[in-house]
This record gives structure tokens, sequence and C-alpha cells, in this order.
């Protein structure tokens, strides 16, 4: 596959930018493509983060007592421009972090969907009334604001997980301040713009989103400040162990979505067809840099090697390269350090005794020799060794054979992560199992399709090492809000709860 010039790169990034009225000025903070693996430029200086706060905090004064259903107006005009600019934005999220059209695409409807949601339940914040053992007494819940939120995001869904957050947050009361990921900062500034637009266009604060560039010690610095009462880190375990204590220490809110090391097993009733679909595009999608990546599949001896021969020969036929061009299926990885770290992990695999099936060399490096792209490797294994327990960012699919279900859902559970989780099956019994509290210990678990291509409105989050983070659906809103127990006294009397006694 040719690859584009970089030139021609560069100059889409600058085209869609001007067509979302990013300011991209003169700075200190580089964007690059790992397409060509070659910088586009400038995106802008490392901004200010105790004056952010401050912007924020005072945005949060007006925002705050405004009614949620006029906030929801401001979540459903991104949600117009969304869909306004979804091809322009989807093909920056390509050119910024590598992802394929229709993956650059879906990151963007992933937006307008989470928008649609937010509007919705900017009119559903509801609280509780709970029956008092007092006469004359009204006891209830309501929930408040909390204050600036701190967002850091992933360069692997440089839009999608920020919207998450930011949408919720907003339509609960909270100004936002974002801290994209370094690698990814010009989709960053695109969706700065677009959010602008639609704070004006609904007369809500100026400063109700704040972007601050920069690295790990940017988001170091706003983890640790007192100002900002919510912090949602999304990366890896290492990166949340940094994060979690800080924000611990100042007695802050955590919301963690850090590393996944996902599988699927594959019963012995399990329809072949169907679990190789899924296996191969939540295997290699993406180049293997989602966190809900399908990493380990546990496969019936009975079915095991069919299935080994089965993927590997779908492998052998995966399109790779240019993620803008029609017909590609695997982009590049983000950057050397991932390559690097994709071929210490197969050099481990083959010290543990796995059998390299297919994949794993470097590509097209004659063409671009500063981008990586690889082919999706696969490895099958003896047991679940260590190099298979850890997280590896890259696009390799370890397999092991098991007997019973027993056995699967131990191999299953027995890694330090716990995000995504899937069985194929067709055994009733057995996928209950999978879904019951002696199954799965996963955040998500799923039935017949992989563990990747979570939809807006269930929770998405894990479990042990993913951090217990839960964001996007279902209660996730109660994340960036405060809870207050209400009693009201309509009488004229003053029981005390218990029946204690206190005459004067």
């Amino acid at each position: 596959m040719t690859l584009p010039s970089h030139e021609s790169v560069a100059a889409a990034a600058d085209r869609l930018l001007r067509a979302m009225g990013a300011d991209r000025s003169d700075g200190d903070q580089l964007a690059r493509t790992p397409i060509t693996g070659r910088s586009l430029g400038p995106a802008g200086s490392a901004g200010d983060l105790d004056a952010a706060v401050e912007r924020a905090a005072t945005a949060f004064e007006v925002w705050r007592t405004t009614p949620a259903p006029v906030r929801g107006n401001v979540i459903r005009r991104l949600g117009e421009l969304l869909r306004e600019h979804k091809d322009v934005l989807g093909e920056l999220v390509s050119i910024e972090a590598g992802k394929i059209r229709s993956e650059g695409q879906g990151e963007v409807q992933e937006m307008i969907d989470i928008c649609d949601f937010a509007v919705g339940l900017s009119r559903q914040l509801h609280g509780l009334t709970i029956a008092s053992e007092r006469p004359g007494h009204r006891l209830m819940e309501t929930w408040h604001p909390m204050g600036p939120v701190g967002v850091i995001s992933a360069f692997n869904f440089p839009v999608a997980v920020w919207s998450w957050n930011a949408t919720l947050a907003v339509v609960t009361g909270n100004p936002i301040i974002w801290k994209p990921s370094d690698k990814t900062p010009l989709t960053a500034l695109a969706c700065a713009a677009l959010f602008r637009r639609a704070a004006e266009a609904e007369g809500a604060p100026d400063d109700l989103l704040q972007v601050v560039l920069g690295g790990a010690d940017v988001g170091a610095a706003l983890a640790a400040h007192e100002g900002v009462p919510v912090v949602s880190a999304t990366g890896s375990t290492a990166m949340g162990r940094k994060v979690a204590p800080v924000v611990a220490a100042r007695f802050g809110r955590a919301i963690l979505e850090l590393g996944g090391n996902n599988a699927a097993i594959v019963a012995p009733s399990a329809d072949l067809d169907l679990a190789l679909r899924g296996i191969v595009f939540s295997a290699a999608g993406t180049a293997g840099q989602r966190c809900t990546t399908l990493r380990r599949v546990i496969a019936h001896r009975s079915v095991h090697d069919q299935l080994v021969e089965r993927i590997g020969a779908a492998y052998d036929t995966l399109p790779i390269g240019d993620p803008l061009a029609d017909g590609t299926l695997v982009g590049p990885l983000i950057d050397g350090g991932a390559h690097d770290r994709m071929q210490a992990a197969l050099e481990a695999a083959a010290g543990a005794g796995g059998k390299l099936v297919v994949g794993g060399e470097r590509v097209l490096a004659d063409e671009a020799p500063d981008a990586y792209y690889a082919r999706p490797a696969l490895v099958a294994m003896p047991a679940q060794t260590d190099i298979v327990r850890a997280e590896t960012f890259a696009p390799i699919l370890y397999t092991v054979a098991y007997d019973d279900l027993d056995e699967a859902i131990a191999l299953h559970n027995g890694v330090p992560q716990g995000l995504a989780s899937s069985i194929f099956t067709t055994d009733l019994r057995e996928a209950e199992r999978f879904v019951s509290s002696s199954g799965s210990d996963c955040g998500i678990a799923n039935v017949n399709i992989g563990p990747s291509g979570a939809e807006i409105g269930g929770a998405f989050g894990g479990e042990k090492e993913t951090g217990g983070g839960r964001e996007s659906g279902s209660d996730a809103w109660k994340g960036y809000m405060r809870r207050q127990t209400n009693t009201v006294n309509y009488s004229t009397e003053l029981p005390l709860a218990q029946g204690v006694r206190f005459e004067i």
C-alpha cells in the first residue's frame, strides 16, 4: 500500500482545523501524525493551570445555579455541531491517532450519542424521597455540582472519552479542565473550538471549558490541584498508580479508566464463524491500541487448533497502511515506543514457550521510516504466563487451551486487570454462568460479541487494576455530583430520631 506524502497529511490537518474554527497558534507544544511519524507543527503553548482553575471556579459560580435543562441546551448545541463536523473531526482523529477512517468517524458518532444521552439526563437528575420515622418530617436526597472537573485523556480515544466526561459534567453543573494526551493536541483544540461555539450560542460562561496542553507534569499538577474536586483519568495502570494516591491525599474524587487485558472464552458449542469475526475485530482493530482490545483467547481444547488456524488465515489478509485509504483495516502504532514494547513482548512470549503463528513484523518501513506499522501477531501459548498476564498496548493476541468451564473462568479472571470480557457459546447455562457473580470479574461481560465496542448508555469501566471508574452511561453522572441528605420538619414539634429525649 502506498502511504500519503507527509505534506499532504499536514495540509489536511490544517484544512480540517480551519473548518472547525480551531485556533492553532505557535508555541512549544508540537503535534505529530503516526501516519508518517513526522511533526505537524506547533499546537500552542502549555497553559497556566492555576489560571485555568481560577477561571473555571468563576464559571462554576454561574453554572452551578443554572437550571439543569438549560445546561443541557449547551450539550444539545454541541451535538448539532458534531453532526455538522463529523467527517472533518473524524478525519482529524485518523490523522492524529492513526485510526482507520470508519473508526475515526465512529469515535465522533460516540460523541454525538453521549450528547443525546446527556441532554435527556439534564431533565432526569433524580434524588430520593425517603420515609422518615418522625411525624411531620420529610427525608430526601438531593444532588449538587462538585466544581471544576479535571479530565486527563489518552491518545487512543482522543475525543470520545473526553466527551463522556465533559457532557455529563456540564449537565450536572460543573466546568471542565481538559488535559489531552500530548500525542493528540490538535483534536483537543478542534473540540474546544466547537464547544466554545455551543456555549456562546446558549449564553453559557466563556470559561466553561479550559484546555491545558502539556505532558505528564501538567497531568500530575492537575491531579494535585486543590481547586479540582474531581479528576477523571484515562490511561495505563502505571499512570493510575500515580494519580490515585495524589487525588486521595487531598480527599478529591478520582474516576479511573486504566489498563485492560481482555479475554474471550470460546466454548465447544460456539459458532466459530461468529467468534472469528468478533475476535479479529476486537484484537486487530485500532492496531490493538484500545483499552478493550482482545488480548487473550481461551479456547476449548476441542476447537483451539482449528480456531488458531482460522484466525491466522484471517490475519494474513488484513490490509495494513494508510488509515484514511479505502479498505485499510489496520493503521499505524502511535509511535516507536509502542513498536519496541510489542517486540519485547513477543520475545518474552517466545521465551515462555509461545509459538508465533503469524505476524509481529514491522511493515512499510521503507516508505515511512519514522512511522511504525506492524502486522498483528497471533501467539499460541502453552499456559497463561507472566507476559500473557501483562497488558501490552499493541496488536498481540495470545491463545490458551482449556478443558472445562471452571478452568476457563479461572484463566479468564487470573490477570490483574478487570475491564472487558466475553464468551462465545450457544449453551445457555455457560452464558448465564459467565455473567453471574461466579463468572467474569470484569466491569463489562459480553456474550457472543467481543469485548470491544461499548455503547453509550451502559456504564463503562472495570475492576481491579482497571481502577473501578464508571463513565458514559447508567448512573455515571453521580461521579460528578455530591449527594446531600435533607430533613425538613414541617410540624410544630421536634421529635428526635431513635426515640432520643432531650427536654429543656
